[in-house]
């Protein structure tokens, strides 16, 4: 088991951390917008970057090459499907409890990975997230990527829930 913490600088950056380590650092390239970049302390940057006319669906790419994409499915959750270190994986983001506000990472076999906690900072609009992760999730190669791919699909996920409400509204 591990505990990561993500601290939002502004409504485009957050930083992953683990103890006072910086591990990396997710930023969008414009406000209300899924484009972003993922930068890890020991890897190049990677995009993101919404497909096709409508965006809905997501990906992730190193140099062109697409590594992860995800794309909400109709019943709320979002299916991510990651070919990284020429694997191919499939996991699910979504929400454990509407009045916990907590949304759980499972890998295909539906065991949960990780445990998401977003606290939302009024006097700045800004969430910050605590993230638990098992031992299943640590030995993903990949787990810090997946940590901040997580962030940014329950930042999605907050997103699209918000603008359902403000239209219903």
């Amino acid at each position: 088991m591990a505990d990561y913490q993500v601290k939002s600088h502004s409504t485009r950056t957050f930083t992953l951390r683990e103890a006072d380590a910086v591990l990396g650092e997710l930023t969008y390239t414009e406000w209300f917008s899924f484009k972003a970049l993922l930068n890890l302390s020991d890897s190049p940057p990677l995009q993101i970057e919404p497909k096709g006319f409508w965006g809905t669906t997501i990906e992730l790419k190193e140099q062109g090459e697409v590594l992860l994409s995800f794309k909400m499915h109709w019943n709320g959750n979002i299916l991510l499907k990651s070919r990284m270190g020429g694997v191919n994986q499939t996991f699910v983001l979504k929400s454990r409890s509407l009045l916990k506000n907590e949304y759980v990472l499972l890998n295909k076999a539906d065991q949960q990975l990780l445990l998401i906690r977003p606290d939302f900072r009024w006097n700045s609009a800004n969430y910050d997230y605590t993230i638990s992760s098992n031992e299943d999730f640590e030995a993903l190669a990949a787990k810090h990527v997946l940590l901040l791919i997580a962030v940014h699909c329950t930042n999605y996920y907050l997103t699209m829930m918000t603008s359902t409400v403000l239209l219903s509204a």
